[in-house]
């Protein structure tokens, strides 16, 4: 206890040697916040990035392509991540012996900037279709314009080396001009063709979206079991044609909204189809089901059970096969503007794992749909469409023109409109409504606006995939594609495994053709003219030429704010040609 006592007020740090630290050579903290900044700043003074060049210039080259950044706002613990792994590469790179030049860059076109600015006018009171191409452009240029020093100051603060004094950003004028000059040379090799198609579509934002822009979330949605009486039978018995024509096909649907755009019913040759007679409801309801007793339905025969029990039918009967083949139906709102024949395709999407083994066919609102539809040798001129760019339906849609299937304003921004229930409500009415219901599900929303997609039937510009060209040495561009593939060391030679290879031959060889158009405000334009006679691409290099030369002096702007006339030249009429305004997606 004494010698505690002794000890007590003792100062151990005499008992040790340590560095004298006076002047502060080596302090107890690193002081990071001050000595990077001046490490930075170092690097700048001495041209160390020029150094590193001239001192590198005689070795093989490595080229990392930096995969920009949005210029919208600054940067998260995604760039920081993004930007340091790159910089271990090329810094690791650079000191084994090889030249790495390192050209940042930032990506300036695009959705998240263009609902950014769009946002700044709405709060102003104005909506972006009221606002003029080329003051809507400017306001984007600007907000990008705002953000490039302050995310290259702070990935400058990051430490990351690179020839920050000559980024490269896709808003420039000579990119711009790049871009165009580019896409001129595909549309002489005769692929790029416009045609009508289901895409992705966002009515808040009012624009198609690609694949990368799309996020999914759970939803609600209605579902719903609709008749569709049949009128025309395939081949056999009388006994059994006249049986026939007493039933309805019944499909299943979570998209209410698309039976005004329904043209067929899919089935598939190998499930078994059964025709089934209600005996028997369920009693005692708060409501009265839809099904009646001696309705005639056609089902597959593994859900008949499921559908009679949403229906609330507790008794059916098995009257005989049904064989789809051939089979006619007709619109459940046939005689309100819907008198056209409904077919049934064979299709071999069509699954009897839930529903009713038929697949109700809008090929205006599914890439399925739309598919089976063009592969039975039907015409796109026949595919309506039945809703416009804001989610409403068209005069297409008669009776229900004018709605919404999603909200555009408010406080219910992204929820369903009253188009769903309309149609709901119109089925009741005409008596085509078997039975509904609710399911949550997963579902494509925009990943910027976090509002539900829709599929909707657009004119838009594609590249052809698998027309043969002249430029490809009479192949289609997918093959010239599948081609290259295989001369990339995607990671099948230098590490023994194809995965990589394998996921971006799938990827190239399975997709549909190239959409390319985005009906946007800000990027870059298609910038062709079209023949409003016979639809035809106007292809005249003095055209394209002073296209290209107007770009590189003023940008992409020029498009719309220069008449169509100063580039049409003399040899045209302006009032003969459209000029086309959709985006690059």
């Amino acid at each position: 206890m004494a010698d505690e006592a002794s000890n007590s007020g003792r100062d151990y740090r005499e008992t040790l040697f340590l560095p004298e630290l006076s002047g502060d050579p080596f302090p107890m903290r690193a002081g990071l916040p001050k000595k990077e900044p001046e490490r930075v700043e170092y690097w700048k003074q001495t041209g160390l990035y020029d150094l590193l060049r001239k001192d590198a210039a005689s070795r093989p080259k490595f080229i990392l392509h930096d995969g920009p950044p949005y210029a919208n706002g600054a940067i998260h613990i995604g760039h920081a991540e993004n930007k340091i792994l790159k910089d271990i590469v090329v810094r690791t790179k650079q000191m084994t012996g090889f030249d790495c030049d390192y050209v940042p860059g930032w990506d300036c076109h695009g959705l998240p900037i263009e609902w950014k600015v769009e946002e700044d006018f709405r709060k102003a009171g104005r909506k972006k279709q009221d606002v003029p191409a080329v003051e809507f452009r400017k306001a984007c240029r600007e907000y990008a314009d705002k953000w490039i020093p302050l995310q290259k100051q702070e990935f400058q603060r990051l430490g990351i080396e690179g020839d920050w004094d000559h980024y490269y950003s896709t808003m420039s004028f000579a990119a711009e001009a790049a871009i165009a000059a580019e896409f001129q040379r595909v549309v002489r090799t005769g692929l790029v063709y416009r045609g009508s198609k289901p895409v992705m579509w966002s009515p808040v934002e009012r624009t198609s979206l690609a694949e990368a822009e799309v996020e999914y979330a759970d939803k609600t949605s209605p579902t719903i079991w609709v008749k569709f009486p049949i009128v025309e039978t395939s081949a056999g018995p009388k006994k059994r044609q006249d049986l026939e024509l007493t039933a309805s096909v019944v499909i299943w649907t979570t998209t209410p909204w698309t039976i005004p755009g329904n043209r067929a019913i899919s089935f598939s040759p190998s499930i078994k189809y059964g025709l089934y007679e209600v005996e028997a409801v369920e009693q005692g309801l708060a409501f009265e089901p839809w099904v009646k007793v001696g309705d005639r339905l056609v089902l597959a025969d593994r859900l008949a059970s499921d559908v009679m029990q949403a229906a609330k039918a507790v008794s059916c009967k098995r009257l005989q096969n049904f064989d789809p083949d051939d089979v006619v139906c007709e619109h459940p709102f046939h005689g309100q503007g819907y008198d056209f024949k409904v077919p049934l395709l064979a299709g071999d999407h069509v699954t009897d794992d839930a529903g009713t083994g038929f697949v109700h066919t809008a090929p205006g609102h599914g890439a399925d749909d739309f598919n089976i539809w063009i592969a039975t040798g039907h015409s796109q001129k026949d595919i309506p469409f039945t809703v416009d760019e804001e989610g409403r339906f068209t005069k297409e849609a008669p009776g229900f023109e004018g709605l919404e299937i999603i909200q555009l304003e408010g406080k219910n921004t992204g929820k369903d409109g009253p188009a769903n229930k309309a149609v709901i409500d119109a089925l009741i009415q005409v008596g085509a409504l078997l039975a509904r219901g609710q399911l949550k599900h997963s579902y494509p929303h925009s990943w910027r606006s976090h509002a539900p997609l829709i599929f909707r039937n657009t004119p838009q510009w594609f590249i052809a995939l698998d027309k043969p060209y002249d430029a490809g040495g009479g192949r289609t561009l997918r093959q010239v594609a599948l081609a290259e593939i295989e001369r990339v060391d995607w990671g099948q030679r230098r590490l023994n495994d194809d995965r990589d290879q394998n996921r971006i031959k799938a990827m190239i060889a399975e997709r549909p053709d190239w959409l390319i158009s985005r009906q946007r405000n800000w990027g870059v334009p298609l910038a062709i003219f079209v023949n409003k006679a016979d639809g035809s691409i106007l292809r005249d290099d003095e055209v394209d030429a002073r296209i290209i030369a107007a770009m590189k002096q003023g940008g992409a702007d020029v498009w719309w704010s220069t008449p169509a006339q100063d580039f049409l030249g003399a040899k045209y009429k302006a009032d003969d040609y459209e000029r086309v305004e959709g985006i690059f997606g």
